[in-house]
């Protein structure tokens, strides 16, 4: 690493390389298990409460995107949305061109082909890869449906008072597995569910996708039946963003 920075830097790499040797163990012990873990965003709901502090990984060789490595483990590119900056997957990069590194593997990315009417085992396997991507985008695709229908039982007062703001809380809910979502957020997830069959629908649908693709005990074939039932239920459910959606799900490549 203190070659690439004087390769990248010139003299002034010993001084940065330096100063990396230095900060990192402080920060990795200290910020990154304490900082991360509470403050910043993230992009992923995983089961930990991992946060990214901050875009750019500069400071303590990318590991300041940690709810990207939480996710994705075995990466060794810690970035992952266009606008987030990783420099230690450029070090990695640039000694991989110079053949002192070979990238084993880095996270998957959702990639879109044209909608298929049936789905096979190709996007049942992209689907599975990227399914934390694809819950973060379920979210967003039901965001508008969801505050039209939080606005509306507003309005008609059949919504019980919450200290939160319920729409971005349900947000935060669509894109989390059941099991990650706490005790409490479950009391008042049940009492605003229980005031709309839309949200009751919408929320349920998104955890039947968690139970398809975790159900490591159901063959290939298994899962397609149980991916294409849902994809037909969902186009079906006379919820635009719903079919919106099933139809995105059925051009993964």
């Amino acid at each position: 690493m203190a070659v690439i920075d004087v390769l990248l830097f010139g003299v002034n790499g010993i001084w940065i390389w330096a100063i990396q040797m230095l900060w990192i163990p402080v920060t990795a012990a200290g910020i990154i298990n304490g900082f991360a873990h509470y403050w910043g965003y993230r992009n992923f709901e995983t089961e930990d409460a991992s946060t990214n502090l901050m875009p750019w990984g500069i400071l303590i060789g990318g590991e300041e995107l940690h709810n990207n490595h939480h996710t994705f483990g075995t990466s060794a590119k810690l970035s992952y949305k266009w606008f987030e900056f990783d420099i230690g997957w450029l070090y990695i990069r640039t000694m991989a061109i110079l053949g002192l590194a070979k990238i084993r593997k880095v996270a998957p990315k959702l990639k879109m082909a044209g909608i298929r009417p049936e789905l096979d085992e190709h996007i049942v396997q992209a689907i599975i890869a990227n399914r934390y991507a694809i819950a973060a985008h379920y979210a967003r695709t039901l965001k508008q449906t969801v505050a039209a229908e939080i606005e509306h039982l507003s309005v008609t007062a059949a919504l019980p008072s919450m200290n939160f703001d319920i729409t971005k809380r349900m947000k935060l809910w669509l894109k989390q597995d059941a099991k990650d979502t706490s005790a409490s957020d479950k009391i008042h997830l049940e009492l605003i569910l229980a005031q709309s069959k839309v949200l009751d629908q919408v929320y349920q649908m998104r955890q039947e996708l968690t139970r398809i693709w975790e159900r490591s005990t159901l063959n290939r074939h298994e899962l397609i039946l149980q991916l294409q039932d849902w994809c037909v239920r969902a186009e079906n459910s006379g919820i635009q963003s719903l079919r919106d959606f099933s139809l995105r799900l059925r051009a993964v490549a």
